[in-house]
C-alpha cells in the first residue's frame, strides 16, 4: 500500500478471496510485521480513515481491525494523535547466554576512538556551508579520482608543516579513511608482483583481512621495546610492510632511530615499500611527535593519515601521500573503486584547514586528552599498583601490562559484569606470547569517569585472582 501526499505508507493489502475476513486480515499482517520487527514499537501507522481509503474498504472494517490490535497491546491509540506501535515487547525473547556480556558499558574504555562529543560543531558547519556556496559546476561533477585540488594543496602544506612529509598536490590522495587507502596500496603491490607483506604483531586484527583481500599474504613481524623488528622481514619473507613508527598501535612505542634508519635502508635495497600509519601522532603530550619516516624515503613509503582521530571517524576522510612511481597505479584503483571521495566534503575540510580550525582545536584536545591521560595513570597507580604502563605519553589509549597469572580475557568478561569494557592485547597479536595486558582508551570519557571506572576495573580483577 502506498501513501498519497503526506500520507504514511505501509506494506499491506487485503482480498476477498483470501482466507478470514478482510478485518482479520488487516490484523493478521500488522502481528506478523510487530513480531518479525518489520514494524518497530513506536512507529506511526495510517490513521483509520487513510488506511481504509487506500484498501478500498469501509472504514469501520479498519476500525475493527486496531481496536482489536490495540486491545491485545499492539497498537497504541489515542483521541487526536496518530496511531503507533505500542512499545512492547513483542515475540519470543532470545534466550540470554549464560556468558553473554551484559548491555552497553557504563565505563567505556575501549580504544581507538576520539572524544567525538568535542567535534567542533560551528567551525564545521560554517566551512561546510561555505563548500557548498563556493563549489563550481565542474566540480561538482566525479573530478580527478585523486581528490579537490584544495585539499590536496592544503594537506601537502600541512603534513610539510606539522610532520615533516615531504609532499605536493599531484602526490596526495583523499580515501575514505586509512583502511581503503591500505586496500588501494596492497592491491597495487600485488599488481607488482608483491607476494607478502608484513604486519606488525601486536597490530589491527583488520590489517591481513585488507591485505588477504588485495591478493597478498599477511606476515607479522614482531615489536618489541624499540618499534618494529626490522631484522625479522628477510626471515618473514616480505615484499613490503605496514608500521606505525611515531606511536605503534597499540604497544605506544617509538620506533628508535636506528630502526628508522634499518627499515629505510630495506627498503632502499630491496626496491619496496612501507605504508606508514600516522594514524595519532598529533597527540604527543610530553614533547614533539618524531618527523614521518616519509620525510626520510619519500620514493619508498607510502604516507597514510585520517580524520578520524582528530575530528570524527563520520568524515570519512582519510589520506596518502604516494611516491612517484605509484601514482598512476594508484589512481587507477581508486577510480575503480568509487571514482573518488566526496567532494563537497573535501572543500568544507580545505577550508577548515586553510582558517586554522585545525590547528585550534588539535591545541585544545591535546590539553584535554593529556589531562584525561595523566587522570588514568593516577588512578592505576592508586588502585592497581602492581601493573605498569607501557609505550609514551602520546595518543588516546594507555597500554597496561599486568603481573604474570592475570588472563586477560577472564578479567574482560569481569569488567564486563561491572559495566567496564575494555580492550585486551590478545586482540591484536597473532599469538598468544607476551604478558597479560590491557588497553584502556581514555578520550571519551571525563575525568570523574575516569577514576570511578578504574576503581570497578580494578575491582573486577581483584576479583578474577585467588582469595
Amino acid at each position: 500500500m502506498r501513501g498519497k501526499g503526506d500520507q504514511l505508507e505501509l506494506l499491506l493489502t487485503v482480498a476477498k478471496d483470501r482466507p478470514g475476513t478482510l478485518s482479520a486480515q488487516i490484523e493478521r499482517q500488522f502481528r506478523g510485521a510487530i513480531r518479525d520487527g518489520s514494524l518497530r514499537p513506536g512507529t506511526p501507522v495510517p490513521s483509520t480513515r487513510d488506511l481504509a481509503a487506500e484498501l478500498g474498504v469501509s472504514r469501520k472494517i479498519v476500525v475493527d481491525a486496531y481496536a482489536q490490535l490495540a486491545a491485545e497491546g499492539y497498537l497504541a491509540l489515542r483521541q487526536g494523535a496518530q496511531p503507533r506501535i505500542a512499545m512492547g515487547p513483542f515475540g519470543a525473547p532470545e534466550a540470554a547466554r549464560p556468558d553473554a556480556d551484559p548491555g552497553p558499558a557504563v565505563f567505556d574504555f575501549l580504544p581507538a576512538r576520539p572524544d567525538v562529543s568535542s567535534f567542533p560543531r560551528t567551525a564545521w558547519s560554517r566551512c561546510l556551508r561555505d563548500a557548498v556556496a563556493e563549489i563550481t559546476v565542474a566540480d561538482l561533477g566525479y573530478g580527478d579520482a585523486f581528490g579537490m585540488p584544495a585539499l590536496r594543496d592544503g594537506l601537502a602544506d600541512y603534513l610539510g608543516r606539522v610532520r615533516g612529509v615531504v609532499a605536493d598536490r599531484g602526490r596526495v590522495l583523499i580515501t575514505n579513511g586509512y583502511l581503503q587507502g591500505l586496500g588501494l596500496v596492497c592491491r597495487v603491490l600485488a599488481l607488482r608482483g608483491a607476494r607478502r607483506i608484513a604486519l606488525e604483531d601486536p597490530s589491527s586484527s583488520k590489517e591481513p583481512l585488507i591485505a588477504a583481500r588485495a591478493g597478498l599474504e599477511p606476515v607479522h613481524v614482531p615489536v618489541d621495546e624499540l618499534g618494529l623488528r626490522v631484522d625479522a622481514l628477510d626471515r618473514a619473507g616480505a615484499d613490503a610492510v605496514v608500521v606505525t613508527p611515531a606511536h605503534q598501535s597499540p604497544t605506544g612505542v617509538v620506533l628508535a632511530p636506528e630502526r628508522r634508519t634499518a627499515l629505510v635502508t630495506w627498503l632502499r635495497e630491496r626496491g619496496t615499500y612501507a605504508v606508514e600509519d600516522d594514524y595519532d601522532a598529533e597527540y604527543r603530550y610530553d614533547r614533539p611527535a618524531v618527523g614521518a619516516l616519509q620525510g626520510l624515503a619519500g620514493d619508498h613509503v607510502v604516507y597514510a593519515g585520517t580524520a578520524s582521530k582528530v575530528l570524527a571517524p563520520a568524515l570519512r576522510l582519510g589520506w596518502l601521500v604516494v611516491p612517484p612511481a605509484l601514482v598512476d597505479e594508484i589512481r587507477s584503483e581508486k577510480q575503480l573503486a568509487d571514482q573518488g571521495t566526496a567532494r563537497i566534503e573535501q572543500l568544507a575540510f580545505a577550508h577548515f584547514l586553510a582558517r586554522g580550525d585545525l590547528d585550534r582545536h588539535l591545541r585544545r584536545m591535546r590539553m584535554r586528552y593529556r589531562g584525561k591521560r595523566d587522570v588514568t595513570i593516577a588512578a592505576l597507580a592508586a588502585e592497581l599498583p602492581e601493573a605498569t604502563v607501557r609505550g609514551i605519553a602520546a595518543g588516546l589509549h594507555v597500554t597496561v601490562e599486568l603481573p604474570p597469572g592475570d588472563d586477560e580475557e577472564t578479567i574482560r568478561r569481569a569488567a564486563a559484569r561491572r559495566g567496564v569494557a575494555v580492550g585486551t592485547m590478545g586482540t591484536y597479536r597473532s599469538t598468544v606470547d607476551g604478558p597479560p595486558t590491557l588497553i584502556l582508551g581514555y578520550s571519551q570519557m571525563s575525568e570523574s569517569r575516569l577514576r570511578r571506572g578504574i576503581t570497578e576495573l580494578a575491582h573486577a580483577i581483584h576479583d578474577t585472582r585467588p582469595h
